[in-house]
C-alpha cells in the first residue's frame, strides 16, 4: 500500500498566481496562508526557511506550506537566480494535511535531476509562456500545468524505500546517463541541421553549462565535439559509397555551410582531406 495517495475529489487545486522573476534583491521574511512552490530555473542562491538557511540552484524545488516563513538570499547580483513562483490551494493528498506537501524528513527543498528536472523545467516555461500570451482559457491551462507538476512531485515521493536505498548510490549517474543518451539521440537525428550548445540546451530544457558538464563526464568530450565526430563519420560513409556529389554538397548534407571549414575538420580527424580520401577509395575499388 502506498504511503500517499490521491483522492479524486480532493485534487482540484485553485491556482492564485504564477510568475517568473530574476532575483536581484532579498525579499522580506514572510509567509502565506496557502502553499507556494518556487522552482529555480537558473543560477545559485540561498533560501532562509523557518530559521534555517538552504543553498539552492537550478533544478531545485522549494516547497513552503501555509505558515512557513521564508525569503530568498541573493549571493551573486551579477548572475542572480531566475525563479518561478506558484501559489495555489484547495487540494489534499491522503495521509498529508490539507493544502500541504510533506517531503521526507521534514525537508522543504526537493533536488531534481534528469527526466524529472526536464519535465518540471518544461512545465514552468510553459506557465511563463501562457502568462505572457494571455489567451482565452489561461487560468485552466495554468491549472492543468500545476496539476501535472504536483503529480510529478508526488510520484517522486511515492518511490518505495528499497528503491530509494538502491538509488542512493547510483541515482545521479543514472539520470546523467539518461540526459546524455537523449542528447546523443538528438545529435544523431539532427546532425544535418544548424546545432549550437544553446539550441541543445533549449531542446532539453536544461542550462548549457549543466549539459556541457554532464556530457563530458559521461562521454569524455563536449557535445559539439561529439557532433563533429557524427558529422564527419556520416561524410566519410558518403565518400566511401561514392554517391554524395561534390565535396561542397557532402559538406552541406552533414550540416556545414563552409566547405573549407569542413575540409579542415575532416583532415584534422582523418589525416587526409575529403577530396584525397575519395580518390583513395576510388583507387582501392578500381
Amino acid at each position: 500500500m502506498c504511503q500517499f495517495d490521491i483522492a479524486t475529489e480532493d485534487f482540484n487545486p485553485t491556482i492564485f498566481y504564477s510568475s517568473k522573476k530574476k532575483m536581484f534583491t532579498d525579499y522580506h521574511y514572510h509567509d502565506h496562508d496557502h502553499p507556494e512552490i518556487t522552482y529555480i530555473l537558473s543560477g545559485k542562491g540561498k533560501y532562509y526557511v523557518n530559521g534555517t538557511i538552504y543553498e539552492v540552484e537550478a533544478g531545485d524545488v522549494i516547497i513552503c506550506n501555509p505558515g512557513v516563513k521564508h525569503h530568498n538570499i541573493v549571493i551573486n547580483e551579477k548572475e542572480p537566480t531566475v525563479e518561478v513562483f506558484i501559489g495555489f490551494s484547495d487540494f489534499q493528498f491522503k495521509n498529508m494535511p490539507p493544502n500541504s506537501i510533506v517531503l521526507q524528513n521534514g525537508a522543504c527543498i526537493m533536488h531534481t535531476s534528469g527526466e524529472l528536472r526536464q519535465e518540471i523545467s518544461k512545465l514552468c516555461w510553459e506557465m511563463v509562456e501562457e502568462q505572457e500570451a494571455n489567451k482565452v482559457g489561461k487560468y485552466f491551462m495554468l491549472k492543468s500545468l500545476l496539476m501535472k507538476m504536483l503529480l510529478l512531485i508526488m510520484r517522486e515521493l511515492l518511490e518505495d524505500e528499497s528503491v530509494e536505498k538502491q538509488k542512493s548510490c547510483n541515482f545521479e549517474s543514472y539520470n546523467k546517463n539518461y540526459v546524455v543518451k537523449k542528447i546523443i539521440t538528438y545529435l544523431n537525428e539532427n546532425y544535418d541541421s544548424k546545432i549550437s550548445l544553446d539550441k541543445i540546451a533549449k531542446n532539453m530544457y536544461l542550462s548549457p553549462v549543466y549539459i556541457s558538464k554532464i556530457f563530458k563526464e559521461e562521454t569524455g568530450e563536449s557535445p559539439i565535439n561529439y557532433l563533429i565526430k557524427i558529422r564527419l563519420e556520416k561524410a566519410r560513409e558518403v565518400l566511401v559509397s561514392g554517391d554524395g556529389g561534390s565535396i561542397k554538397q557532402i559538406a552541406n548534407a552533414v550540416g556545414y555551410d563552409d566547405v573549407y571549414h569542413f575540409s579542415k575538420l575532416f583532415k584534422k580527424y582523418y589525416g587526409i582531406s575529403p577530396l584525397y580520401y575519395r580518390k583513395s577509395m576510388e583507387q582501392q575499388k578500381g
